[in-house]
């Protein structure tokens, strides 16, 4: 891009701005992944079948609790980066030339909720969550900067380095089932989430906006193995898997609607010492959905 010679400002080089606008309304669809907790896209790399070099790269982490069942307050919280690769066209009507502007995303995501017991035992509950996210959007524009003002006329709000501000609101609806005994634990969650994000400020080309819902359910089994002790407590093994399907802007925005795992691995409790973390799982996972397959390592606490 910067070998181009320096006429090819008097050609005067234009940018689509539609494409812009849809190149940001993919960014904050992308976003959402950060925006809703999903276990299953909660690690995501995808590479350029032309370079060989990640396009998109996200990771998300985070969780959620109830205070206790005397005061079934919940709150969940999640941190997420994602780093994308668009291609942008930029064309003085005889040629069209393409400028690769990487975008790099965080995001926080925060909710409040309320357990309501079903039936007598209380390992059934109902939980409705109220969600916020904000998030901020910024490009590898620096290097290509002094080029796009100076040299290509591109007539794009660029100047500020390429970044947008985004914020929103959301909810989500969650029954949870737990059963704990000595012979085996059992967890299970249906959720349906849903996020509204908006572009708040930055690049005014890239005031996008994106409504995105995920409905997931997630299911863990965790046994010990054999009489196998370890820190004084049962030395367990952990099977789960998990199931989402994205509607909305997500749907089809990596070129899938669904992604599914199985997972394998084992869990460590430590609860009979007086440290912050009770349980520390490990867990390899099998994820394949629309023409995508891959593998993930996860790490997990419980406090």
């Amino acid at each position: 891009m910067l070998a181009f010679p320096a006429q090819a400002a008097d050609k005067g080089f234009h940018a689509d701005k539609v494409a812009i606008r849809k190149q940001g309304d993919a960014v904050l669809a992308l976003l959402s992944y950060s925006a809703i907790l999903d276990l299953t896209a909660s690690s995501l790399s995808f590479e350029n079948a032309q370079s060989d070099n990640p396009s998109l790269t996200m990771a998300q982490m985070g969780g959620g609790a109830t205070l206790s069942k005397e005061v079934p307050l919940y709150l969940e919280g999640a941190i997420g980066y994602s780093r994308y690769d668009p291609v942008f066209l930029i064309s003085n009507g005889q040629e069209t030339r393409p400028i690769p502007l990487k975008w790099n995303s965080g995001m926080l995501q925060g909710g409040i909720g309320w357990d309501f017991p079903v039936g007598e035992n209380g390992e059934w509950v109902i939980r409705p969550i109220a969600n916020i996210a904000l998030g901020a959007i910024a490009s590898d524009v620096k290097l290509g900067e002094w080029w796009l003002e100076n040299k290509a006329n591109v007539d794009f709000n660029f100047g500020d380095g390429g970044q947008m501000t985004a914020g929103g609101l959301g909810g989500a609806l969650m029954l949870d089932y737990e059963h704990v005994s000595p012979e085996h634990d059992i967890d299970l969650e249906l959720r349906y989430s849903y996020i509204h994000l908006e572009g708040m400020g930055g690049s005014k080309d890239l005031q996008s906006k994106a409504d995105s819902m995920t409905a997931n359910i997630y299911a863990r089994w965790r046994a010990p193995i054999a009489d196998w002790t370890l820190l004084g407590k049962p030395f367990r093994y952990v099977l789960e898997t998990s199931h989402s399907r994205y509607y909305g802007d997500q749907a089809g925005v990596l070129g899938f609607d669904y992604l599914t795992t199985l997972g394998a691995g084992i869990e460590l409790d430590s609860s009979a010492y007086p440290i912050l973390v009770t349980r520390t799982r490990l867990v390899g996972r099998y994820v394949f959905g629309n023409g995508v397959e891959g593998f993930s390592v996860g790490l997990a606490c419980s406090f």
